[in-house]
This record gives C-alpha cells, structure tokens and sequence, in this order.
C-alpha cells in the first residue's frame, strides 16, 4: 500500500476538508503511518493537530454524518470517531498537540496545549514519533 494513494481514501479527504475550514495545522502520527510504510492494512488512525483535536473531531464527525460516532476523552484532551465505511470500521483518534509534565505520586499526565514540536517531543523515540504532513 502506498502512503500517497492511502492518504486519498475518503476519511483522509474529510479530514483534511475540516481541517482547512478550521484553518488547523493536522498530521497523521504513530502506528498507522508505520503500518502503512510495512505494507499492513490498518484502521486504528491517530491525528494530531495544532489546535483542539476535541473541536477537530467533532466537526469531522458531524461531516461524515450517521456514519460516524464520537466519543470524547476530556481529562486527556482527546476524542475518538468510529467511523463506518461499508464492511469497515475506521478508529480515528484526534489529540491536539500537548506537552505533558508528571508529578512524583503520580502516573498520570498533567496536560497543556503545545506546540507541534513540544507534542514530538513527548513522544517516544520509536514509531510513535513518526509524522506525515
């Protein structure tokens, strides 16, 4: 599977359709560009975006219409879209860029709105840090 015809399918379209109307830097991240690179078929998407990915995945969802449900993660600052593509069943879960800090008693993230780089950042070294504009 190549990236440049994956990148086409119509979820990738609405998308990228919401995203220019927010006027909001979005990038495909993490496992399904490496999936995608190794020739796996995958349907577990993850999109960050320079800007709220709750408002982005809401908006995407009401786009794609009865097709789609969204559910929101607010403590964490994301959301998920299932959406239903005949026979397939798309997960795409939309975070805005974060930087996250830890405290000593706890496993949990603080979160704060970021900048592109500061969400790379935070990210580990492997797979998770690989993007595609």
């Amino acid at each position: 599977m190549n990236l440049e015809k994956q990148l086409k399918l119509p979820i990738f379209e609405i998308v990228q359709q919401v995203a220019d109307d927010m006027k909001i830097e979005t990038y495909v991240v993490g496992g399904w560009v490496r999936d995608v690179i190794l020739r796996r078929e995958s349907k577990d998407v993850d999109i960050v975006c320079v800007g709220s990915g709750i408002e982005l995945a809401k908006n995407v969802a009401k786009k794609i219409g009865k097709h789609s449900k969204v559910s929101i993660f607010k403590n964490f600052g994301t959301a998920m879209v299932n959406y239903y593509e005949g026979d397939t069943n798309w997960q795409i879960e939309f975070v805005g860029a974060r930087k996250e800090s830890y405290s000593r008693d706890s496993r949990n993230p603080i979160v704060e709105d970021g900048t592109l780089e500061e969400d790379q950042n935070r990210r580990d070294f492997t797979i998770n840090a690989m993007q595609y504009l």
